[in-house]
């Protein structure tokens, strides 16, 4: 019994930094590009497309992560 009740808070706590992690990358990139663009508004077009890519795959990876914290607590 006592198993099951940590294996959920294990999740939890889990999902929890992964979400957390994402937020500060995905904040640090958006403050870089926003602040690049400051800078120099005639590189915007530049600025946006380099900070796109990884963007995206930060944010994929944080979905990931959320599907299989959800795939160990749902096959448990």
């Amino acid at each position: 019994m006592e198993s099951a009740v940590l294996h959920y808070f294990g999740a939890a706590i889990g999902l929890g930094l992964i979400v957390i992690g994402a937020g500060l990358g995905i904040g640090k990139l958006a403050a870089a590009a926003a602040e690049g663009t400051a800078r120099q508004p005639g590189a915007a077009d530049k600025i946006t497309s380099a900070v796109n890519l990884p963007l995206f795959l930060l944010e994929g990876v944080a979905i990931l992560a959320e599907v299989f914290v959800l795939l160990v607590v749902l096959l448990k």
